[in-house]
């Protein structure tokens, strides 16, 4: 296992699957939905009216209108934390995670609220006539401390290229090669260049693209989601059983499925959950900070949406779709990925539950030393020594194949395996039945529903307009950090890398890339909520300031 693996792993166990973070973040939530009345409740209706645009007074600054502020934004959640973000959740947490997402989902609804609304306060307006705003300004303006603008820019950075940008692209590319075998270099090379000509024309033309684009693909999605739903009804009640019975009982081995933890659903579904609307991440403020309100807590109202759309809306249904379908615990052939496999040291039997438990402890504690090292003999495709068990996406590898890369011939030989890991995976195709993970998962539910085969191409279509919408507003966030700490000056380096990063992480291993999305979105929360903390008083002052007029006309 390399350095950068390790370190991984190592922020994985303690920014994730600890309940520290997941407290802290709900936590913030809990605080602010009481401190502020529940605004998420109080305020709901008046969002979607002042979405309408008719509460704009003319002359209003800013570079977008409410609705464009928004869909901006939710092309930025909107992405593959709702196809294969939530299909991640229940491979890793069990059907409880769904509950937690919602959890997160409530509460982020007050989160973003409050965020937003301090964006907007304390935006500015540029030499050049635009306007900025997010975390970097209220955190530097509002408290008084630079040192901390400067954390979360570079955590922000850190997001945009590790969440916002890299897994968008991965599952795009895997989705494309797997549905219409396009190669993935391929899709990296088009969508690249399309990637560039958009982000180069700044806010107004993301605002543009995605409030057009944001509508169309959400109906597309949603309605196929139905489909799939309404064809397996009979499952819904079973589906949305599994979802509660769990949330304080472990979820049981069934299937392929080894089982979860009570603190393996919490913790994975949180911080799905957190990756899928970005509550409390600071993002989205970006976005809404260019918004034509005049006061800044009406469009902390539109914010309230959000996570409602994403999360509660879109996300839930995908769930349903996992688990009705009943994908969620079988076994599919598929190509194994390096990193995801794991050969361990000793006969398992997934009959076992002594066993079982041996390997849940392994994979969510890592308490267990059990990784097998040495040399393994192949003969004609097929492992042959004994004593040792591959695991591959946390389930027990069923008829595997091994073949050689180059000459794309059956193997036999032997390989080495070191920690678990073979040293020189790249020489070979590993094949055979697993369980499946992320956008996959989702693809592979949607053909079991009357679409059929067919099912592939609604979470192929669905999956290219949510990831690369996603990508393009996470370009404008990662703008805005570049800004604040270079300078305007710098945005078109960034940009190139931006871009770069995109193209490269269409090739590269699946599981690297999204347990770098994992660890990073944690790490720049915490000097966000630290500061919404902070400035809790100047959020309830706004608050108790504010009198909903429920009639454009009524306004002075």
């Amino acid at each position: 296992m390399n350095t950068f693996t390790q370190v991984l792993e190592f922020l994985t166990y303690y920014l994730v699957d600890h309940y520290w973070f997941p407290a802290f973040l709900i936590g913030s939530g809990i605080f602010f939905t009481i401190y502020l009345g529940f605004p998420q409740i109080k305020y709901f209706a008046h969002g979607w009216r002042i979405l309408s645009g008719k509460y704009v007074k003319p002359g209003t600054e800013g570079e977008t209108t409410p609705f464009q502020a928004l869909t901006t934004a939710l092309s930025g959640t909107i992405g593959t934390g709702n196809i294969g973000g939530v299909a991640l959740a229940i491979f890793l947490g069990g059907p409880a995670a769904i509950f937690w997402m919602w959890i997160t989902a409530f509460l982020g609804m007050t989160t973003k609220f409050v965020e937003v609304t301090l964006a907007h306060k304390y935006r500015e307006k540029l030499p050049d006539g635009s306007i900025a705003g997010g975390p970097m300004f209220y955190i530097e303006n509002g408290l008084n401390m630079k040192w901390l603008a400067v954390v979360f820019s570079v955590c922000l950075l850190m997001m945009c290229i590790g969440t916002g940008n890299m897994p968008q692209i991965n599952n795009i590319a895997l989705v494309m090669n797997d549905t219409f075998d396009i190669p993935k270099w391929l899709t990296g090379a088009v969508l690249a260049v399309l990637l560039w000509m958009v982000i180069i024309g700044g806010i107004k033309r993301i605002a543009q693209i995605a409030s057009k684009l944001v509508p169309f693909m959400a109906f597309w999605y949603i309605l196929g989601a139905l489909a799939v739903i309404i064809g397996n009804y009979e499952n819904i009640i079973p589906s949305l059983k599994l979802i509660f019975v769990h949330i304080f009982s472990p979820a049981a081995a069934v299937g392929g499925f080894l089982g979860a933890s009570v603190a393996a659903a919490l913790t994975r579904g949180v911080n799905r959950g957190l990756y899928s609307n970005e509550a409390g991440q600071g993002s989205a403020p970006i976005a809404h900070a260019t918004s034509k309100t005049e006061n800044p807590i009406e469009e902390g109202m539109v914010s309230i949406l959000e996570p409602f759309i994403d999360t509660i809306v879109v996300c839930t249904l995908t769930g349903l779709v996992i688990l009705s379908s009943g994908v969620w615990n079988e076994k599919f052939e598929n190509e194994f990925e390096a990193s995801a496999m794991d050969y361990m040291n000793g006969d398992y039997s997934e009959t076992k539950a002594e066993d079982l438990n041996t390997l849940r402890n392994y994979y969510y504690e890592r308490n267990e030393n059990i990784e097998f090292s040495g040399e393994l003999v192949i003969s004609e495709g097929v492992l042959t020594s004994t004593g040792v068990t591959l695991m591959h996406n946390r389930s027990f590898a069923e008829d595997t194949t091994y073949i050689t890369r180059e000459t794309n011939q059956i193997f036999s030989g032997v390989i080495t395996v070191e920690e678990g890991k073979i040293t020189n995976s790249g020489d070979f195709i590993i094949e055979g039945k697993s369980l499946l993970r992320s956008a996959d998962l989702t693809g592979k539910a949607f053909t079991k529903s009357v679409f059929g085969e067919y099912g592939q191409y609604i979470v192929a279509f669905g999956l290219l307009l949510f990831a690369f919408s996603t990508v393009i507003a996470w370009s404008y966030y990662g703008d805005r950090a570049t800004a604040h700490l270079f300078g305007e000056g710098w945005i078109l380096y960034y940009r190139i890398v931006y871009v770069g990063a995109f193209f490269i992480a269409a090739v590269v291993d699946t599981k690297i890339i999204w347990d770098i999305a994992t660890v990073i979105g944690p790490i720049a929360t915490i000097p966000n909520l630290i500061a919404l903390i902070l400035l809790r008083k100047e959020i309830k002052q706004i608050d108790e300031g504010y009198k909903v007029v429920k009639k454009p006309e009524q306004l002075s």
